[in-house]
């Protein structure tokens, strides 16, 4: 069945290159601003909310809620309002679990991280088909090829995007730090920190002993600058983003199909369920450094008024990592980058697994965050931009199916952070490593081989050009065929 609209409800497209870069840029901002708040705020959260585990159990129930609404939700009001306001939207469902940081409990966190669990996942979908979908109108002006701009513009978005980590950190350390605040040090005696702090860290018997409570007028000072921003973020999208709408084939999400059976199509496709363990991996590292890392190497061993500085530099360094990759995959290709990736990730692990960290190695948690920056740089640009091409004509759901195995991977890390040791959610996170990249080169292996056996291009090909100007001429030419006020979807 064929779906006609008036043209009045017709996206325009942008016209040229410098109005696709134009929005790409300031959707990246836009991110990163929004992104300061959450950033600065979840890696507290182990920290400041450490009571019974509150504040990882609350980012536990905000992946959760990412899950569940990732099944249909972001797909369908991506085809409902367009990418653009779907992101709006998206930013302004995480300000009540910010403003709920004024008085911390149960019945303030809970349901606001719910809330934020929701938001999340239209978001980071609506991000990735945006992107795409400029990729598609940049290739169809430049002649450039796809899986170059998709590295590109993704290269450009993590590289803004991951400064966020910089502003938010440095805007929560600045605010605890500052002053005579006693709480932002350790209170654990130099000669326990090697048995207490890092790999021996049990977060439901140590907090206690190791963190100190913050004062809550500072609290208060960050819970408000992070909802400014949230809202900051918003308006930059609804004021300065064009609509832009995807060039696949439109059929795919007429009438005929629902947005649940599409999305689920995608989440047990075969070259899915290969990469089901990497995109698992890829939410428990994130998770993994932002609450287990902060609360036994960092806040245990040296204190709370540090850990914005030590994540303000695994920010920076992600951020320049993100364009940096984009440029040497072009050099060296995806895979190289991968083992790299996958080489220094391992050392990382092994190190802090038999690390015994004191108060005076500050240099050395730094190091770690520089090198945990890089590796994810890696794993997120390349990530998306694999999945940008073997599901390049079902674009929404895989980018619905990717965040929802990574959040299947925040649930696990923040659900079991307080109820095992550090060492032991270590040596989980190297084996789902270990699994999930072993399976990503199967996949890898796979692709270019089918490619050495036809070599003619076909659509889910990872090192081809896909052949959007095709379908753009095929959608121009049925347009052609109507009245000019009518448009066939």
């Amino acid at each position: 069945m064929k779906l006609i609209i008036r043209s009045s409800q017709v996206v325009d497209r942008p016209k040229t290159t410098y109005d696709i870069a134009r929005n790409v840029v300031a959707i990246s901002i836009a991110f990163m601003i929004s992104s300061t708040a959450y950033s600065g705020t979840i890696n507290l959260q182990s920290s400041i909310n450490a009571d019974a585990g509150l504040g990882t159990l609350a980012l536990g129930i905000s992946c959760a809620g990412f899950v569940v609404s990732n099944m249909f939700l972001p797909v369908l009001l991506i085809k409902w309002i367009g990418t653009k306001w779907t992101i709006c939207i998206s930013f302004l469902a995480y300000t009540p679990y910010y403003a709920a940081q004024l008085y911390p409990n149960f019945y303030t966190l809970i349901p606001t991280a719910w809330i934020m669990g929701f938001g999340g996942a239209s978001l980071w979908c609506a991000k990735s088909a945006y992107l795409c979908a400029a990729s598609e109108d940049h290739k169809n002006i430049s002649n450039i090829s796809l899986d170059i701009l998709l590295s590109r513009f993704f290269g450009i978005f993590f590289m803004i995007y991951q400064l966020n980590q910089v502003f938010g950190n440095l805007i929560s350390s600045l605010v605890l730090s500052l002053g005579d605040n006693e709480a932002a040090v350790t209170a654990v005696n130099d000669s326990i920190i090697p048995t207490l702090c890092g790999a021996n860290y049990f977060p439901s018997t140590d907090a206690d002993k190791a963190l100190q409570v913050q004062p809550k007028e500072r609290i208060q000072i960050i819970a408000g600058i992070f909802v400014g921003c949230t809202i900051i973020a918003a308006l930059i999208v609804a004021i300065v983003v064009d609509p832009i709408q995807s060039n696949q084939d439109n059929k795919n999400t007429s009438m005929n199909g629902s947005v649940m059976t599409r999305t689920l199509k995608v989440l047990i496709d075969p070259k899915q369920i290969l990469l089901i363990f990497f995109n698992i991996f890829t939410g428990m590292q994130q998770a993994y450094f932002a609450a287990d890392f902060t609360a036994s190497f960092v806040s245990c061993a040296i204190g709370v008024g540090i850990v914005g500085f030590v994540m303000m530099t695994y920010g920076l360094v992600d951020a320049i990592g993100s364009v940096t990759v984009g440029q040497l995959a072009k050099k060296v290709g995806r895979l190289p980058l991968m083992i790299a990736a996958f080489v220094t990730h391992c050392f990382i692990l092994v190190f802090l697994l038999s690390w015994s960290p004191q108060s005076n190695q500050k240099f050395v948690v730094y190091i770690l965050a520089c090198l945990w920056g890089l590796c994810d740089s890696v794993w997120m640009v390349q990530s998306s931009v694999f999945y940008g091409i073997i599901f390049a004509d079902r674009k929404e759901a895989a980018f619905s199916s990717i965040r929802f195995y990574e959040s299947i991977g925040f649930v696990i890390a923040y659900f079991i952070s307080p109820y095992l040791r550090t060492n032991v959610k270590t040596f989980i996170l190297l084996l789902t490593m270990v699994i999930g990249v072993l399976l990503y080169f199967v996949l890898e292996y796979k692709e270019k081989k089918s490619i050495t056996l036809n070599p003619t291009p076909q659509l889910n090909s990872p090192n081809m050009e896909l052949d959007f100007c095709d379908q753009s001429s095929q959608n121009k030419k049925s347009k052609r065929s109507m009245s000019d006020g009518d448009t066939v979807l």
